[in-house]
């Protein structure tokens, strides 16, 4: 894949973080070897205490297999998209709903029209308020899981010996 020089202007663009992400976990996978190393390997180091965090779930503790899994799932979601059976789940749920509300949306379409134009602009400006929102969480949580795909190569290095 050819990389591109980043201009200081691009360096904070979400294309950039996800090539950034991307990147670590391409590198993360290529250097862990043998997945099955990191199964039962707490995350235990300092550097590791906000992996654990964010991958607490039902588990009591989270190992550095799941923490590997974890960000290769999120890889793929951004290059595929989310996963279809989860988009087909969705799409059912929301087909339910809707016809159980087709009598409400269908005498919502009639209040729609009746918007003006100082409305339209105070809710195009609440859209980019919102996007600026996300967009800025979302390069900061990849920010985060690159920082820690980093994190667990390392950590892989050294429990192989590979780190001095």
């Amino acid at each position: 894949m050819m990389m591109l020089q980043e201009s200081p202007s691009q360096k904070n663009s979400l294309f950039n973080a996800m090539n950034r992400f991307i990147g670590a976990v391409n590198n993360m996978d290529q250097t862990v070897m043998l997945p099955s190393m990191l199964m039962d390997v707490p995350l235990e180091l300092e550097e590791d205490r906000e992996m654990t965090n964010s991958i607490k779930s039902d588990e009591d503790e989270a190992d550095m297999y799941s923490y590997y899994e974890l960000l290769k799932s999120i890889r793929r979601d951004i290059q595929w998209g989310v996963r279809r059976a989860e988009a087909d789940e969705r799409r059912k749920e929301s087909m339910v709903i809707s016809r159980k509300n087709s009598s409400a949306s269908i005498s919502s379409v009639s209040s729609l029209s009746s918007f003006s134009s100082e409305e339209e602009e105070e809710e195009d400006e609440d859209l980019q308020k919102q996007f600026q929102f996300h967009l800025t969480g979302l390069q900061g949580v990849l920010s985060k899981l690159t920082v820690q795909a980093d994190s667990l190569t390392k950590r892989y290095k050294k429990e192989i010996g590979m780190c001095h």
